[in-house]
């Protein structure tokens, strides 16, 4: 029996990344992988050849290109990447393209990575956040989660996945530990207090593969990717276990995070904020034993730890 072709939008990158390793790395499972790049000759659009992933030309900025890329399969995973352009309007156009080429091929099941649209449970005249660009709370979870609509109405039919703060921020993104004048090492994130669903950014993809096993009778539901759930001081202890140090953590006021200068600091400080003003609300769209049902590899916090502690830098 032939494979079912999953279309894999930024397999270059964390989320389709792990989709498409994962079904390299299950060479009996019912799919086989496509990447979709921009890039076909990239570092690692080559290592995914080596896995023996099929690599085709296509760009969401040229929807005219999506259909030779799309041409044959059956599904497809549709993800955009808000920080390599900061461009709100940019995103929302890669987003609708994807979703009205899916439906253009025919395809059975598509999954949509989102995120909350923030503005449907905070309205902008709130004042506890800064509307930014006029019209968001959270340029990088609004742009995503008013495409849904376009996805419910103009797409194959689509699953929703909404992931949670990656771990890999701690490597990447210059969240990691800070070392004091005191010699002292200190976690700083704006929790205001609450907890954080957190994942490796890799089991976001092994999640999605397992919304396609469940097929296109799994279209139209919307499901969390999390791997643990934690407080700040918890992170931090985890963290100093893993790295041999004693860390300490700050809970930095929001204010103070959004003024820090680089970008998108406005957007991630909203971001954290309207995490603890949800609270409950936003833990039970990320439950980890639902994403683990998904993925029964999926990693938690020390695991995690375990395999990137030489990463973080200290």
């Amino acid at each position: 029996m032939s494979k079912k072709i999953i279309a894999v939008f930024g397999a270059t990158g964390a989320q389709g990344g792990g989709l498409a390793h994962a079904i390299a790395a299950d060479p009996n499972g019912p799919f086989a992988a496509r990447a979709i790049t921009r890039h076909t000759d990239s570092d690692k659009a080559k290592a995914l050849k080596a896995l023996g992933v099929d690599v085709v030309a296509g760009d969401t900025d040229d929807p005219a290109s999506l259909d030779a890329a799309l041409a044959g399969a059956d599904a497809a995973f549709c993800v955009t990447n808000f920080w390599e352009h900061l461009d709100v309007v940019r995103e929302g156009n890669q987003a609708a393209a994807m979703a009205r080429a899916t439906k253009k091929a025919g395809l059975s099941h598509v999954v949509w990575s989102t995120l909350e649209d923030t503005r449907k449970d905070i309205p902008l005249t709130d004042k506890r956040m800064p509307v930014l660009h006029g019209q968001f709370f959270v340029p990088h979870f609004d742009s995503k989660g008013q495409m849904d609509s376009v996805f419910a109405a103009e797409a194959a039919p689509t699953s929703f996945l909404r992931a949670a703060f990656y771990w890999d921020n701690f490597i990447h993104f210059g969240m990691g530990p800070r070392k004091g004048d005191d010699g002292k090492y200190t976690l700083a994130l704006p929790l205001g207090g609450a907890k954080l669903p957190g994942i490796w950014s890799g089991d976001v993809g092994r999640c999605a593969l397992g919304i396609f096993k469940k097929g296109p009778g799994a279209a139209g539901q919307t499901f969390g990717a999390a791997g643990e759930t934690l407080s700040g001081p918890e992170m931090a202890a985890k963290m100093g276990k893993a790295l041999g140090i004693e860390l300490g953590f700050y809970d930095v006021p929001f204010d103070v995070y959004r003024g820090l200068g680089f970008p998108g600091a406005e957007d991630l400080g909203n971001m954290f904020q309207y995490q603890q003003i949800l609270g409950d609300a936003f833990y039970k769209a990320r439950d980890p034993k639902e994403s683990r049902e998904l993925n029964p590899g999926l990693l938690n916090f020390d695991a995690w730890l375990a395999a990137n502690k030489d990463k973080i830098a200290v």
